[in-house]
């Protein structure tokens, strides 16, 4: 048996080593961003900078726009362009967290441990938080953060529904961004035609462009 030099069982045990390496590194599943997203979204942010949007929200069910009055309550029985409709969105943590408030009176959407949408002056709490979920119908819901499984809900006549009650395929948790009115009109600015003066090199460009 003719013997295997010293250097060539260096090169055979590198050889496996990296055979092994490479089945352990193949083995190993990819990174769950689901989960890093999902972990993240747990706790306040302290570090990204606050977003702060406006507008309304549509009901699926009531045709109508919700609202919070100053006696606290809330429903889904605005008009269009209704002041207390107006409402003022607050990102609150990494992912699609937010407070909700009522530009009009100042108080936040929140839920109670009965499942029930009510108005606070402060929306520190978690059962002030709700989570934006983008379903396939392109409708939002608005799942409460501290009671998981119930969602801001309202009936055909604009009434709120118990969260207990709420399931997030029902018509009654879907809404819909709209612009308040007169946004688009109040920011839009008509489209401006700019009449430069010529000079020897657009002279030339426009003569032989002609030709």
């Amino acid at each position: 048996m003719i013997p295997i030099p010293p250097r060539s069982n260096c090169l055979l045990f590198h050889f496996f080593a990296f055979c092994i390496y490479a089945q352990v590194t193949g083995i190993q599943s990819p990174p769950n961003f689901t989960q890093h997203v999902n972990e993240q979204c747990k706790s306040p942010d302290r570090v990204s900078r606050k977003v702060i949007r406006t507008y309304q929200l549509y009901s699926r069910t009531s045709g109508k726009h919700v609202q919070v009055l100053g006696n606290k309550k809330i429903n889904a029985m605005a008009d269009d362009g209704d002041v207390h409709a107006k409402l003022i969105v607050e990102t609150d943590t990494f992912g699609s967290r937010v407070r909700i408030k009522g530009a009009e009176t100042g108080y936040y959407v929140c839920m109670n441990r009965r499942g029930k949408l009510v108005g606070k002056s402060h929306g520190k709490g978690k059962d002030c938080i709700f989570m934006e979920i983008v379903l396939e119908n392109n409708y939002t819901a608005l799942q409460n953060a501290k009671y998981e499984g119930w969602y801001m809900a309202f009936t055909r006549k604009g009434r709120p529904r118990k969260g207990s009650k709420t399931r997030q395929h029902q018509r009654e948790v879907h809404f819909m961004k709209r612009h308040f009115r007169g946004h688009h009109n109040a920011e839009r600015r008509p489209f401006d035609f700019i009449n430069y003066p010529f000079h020897r090199r657009t002279k030339h460009i426009r003569h032989s462009g002609d030709r």
